[in-house]
């Protein structure tokens, strides 16, 4: 009987996946010659989390990477370095990023939400994402992402009494209507 894979073609297992796409991300930031093969690095680990994440029409994401793979997230500091460094990845990119920290803010184990719990220990993120708002290549993905953290009622407080809550009405003025469109969507 032949095996199939855990981790699909990729053969990558998360840890796996998280140093690569930290290299490249790193080699992304330095804007040197190396950048056109680092950009196609960090789409192919951005799909290969994605897999992990949503799974495939075939099968089902396995638990355990799904676990392994956001505890990874966490440790590397990942997840800010992402938020950092979304307007480096292209467009596809930013969207995989945007599905990548929705669905793990969203993973609960019984009722704990483990991102919702890490998102509270480093509020920072909460505010990169606000600051989102005046990058017009990542305003909108930052507020897709926002406005899911403030679904969860530990995150909202975070954003409601902070001193940042206040540019909210500067990002509601905006002169480009979508993007002033998007902070007032989720000023609401």
């Amino acid at each position: 009987m032949k095996k199939m894979p855990l981790f699909s073609k990729s053969h990558k297992n998360p840890a796996e996946i998280v140093k690569i796409l930290k290299d490249n991300l790193a080699i992304l930031e330095k804007q040197d010659k190396k950048t056109d093969k680092a950009s196609e690095e960090v789409s192919k680990s951005l799909q290969a989390m994605k897999e992990i994440l949503c799974g495939t029409n075939e099968k089902e994401p396995p638990t355990e990477a799904v676990a392994q793979l956001a505890q990874e997230l966490y440790s590397s500091g990942l997840l800010v370095t992402l938020i950092a460094d979304l307007q480096l990845i292209d467009f596809e990119g930013k969207k995989d990023v945007t599905q990548i920290f929705n669905n793990i803010l969203r993973r609960q184990i019984g009722t704990r939400s483990p991102t919702v719990e890490y998102i509270s220990a480093h509020p920072h993120i909460l505010f990169m994402l606000l600051k989102g708002y005046e990058a017009p290549q990542i305003a909108l993905r930052c507020g897709i992402m926002l406005r899911e953290c403030i679904r969860h009622e530990p995150l909202a407080k975070i954003i409601l009494f902070s001193n940042q809550f206040r540019d909210f009405f500067k990002y509601v003025e905006l002169s480009t209507f979508d993007i002033a469109s998007d902070a007032f969507a989720t000023f609401k």
